[in-house]
């Protein structure tokens, strides 16, 4: 396997972990709300999704230590622009490690398959939450949370 690919992999996992740190750091400060609470664990299966590449291709997974690494938002509001960026790199850098695992159809399901989740799943939940002025949804249908 190439030094790009081993690359690739490692860059994604860490990618989703400094996600899934973020989205924690968000919920730590401000509670369990939407789109937040949902997306963590999303995050979460996106790392499970990468974790048996990393051992078909002899890969050592990388530590997760991204919750120190995080600076939590000051708003809900600033926490939702955050997403958007993030998710919006998010697809970018999947394009890019697609590039890099040409010849890899295994790697490429993972990375597209996460790609989609980011783009049509992510990326909307914290453009409605942006719309909404950042006033994310309690994990309780119809309640809102300042």
């Amino acid at each position: 396997m190439s030094e790009n690919v081993n690359n690739a992999l490692i860059e994604a996992i860490n990618d989703e972990y400094k996600s899934r740190a973020t989205y924690r750091a968000v919920i730590n400060k401000f509670g369990e709300i939407r789109p937040f609470i949902n997306i963590v664990a999303a995050e979460g299966r996106h790392i499970e999704a990468l974790l048996p590449l990393f051992v078909k291709y002899n890969v050592a997974i990388p530590i997760d230590d991204w919750d120190s690494r995080i600076k939590t938002p000051a708003t809900i509001l600033e926490a939702c622009q955050l997403g958007v960026a993030d998710e919006i790199e998010n697809a970018q850098m999947y394009d890019r490690l697609l590039e890099l695992t040409i010849g890899y159809p295994d790697i490429q399901a993972v990375l597209k398959q996460l790609q989609r989740a980011s783009k049509e799943n992510h990326l909307p939940a914290f453009q409605r939450c942006v719309e909404r002025g950042g006033r994310g949804q309690q994990n309780r249908r119809g309640q809102c949370c300042k």
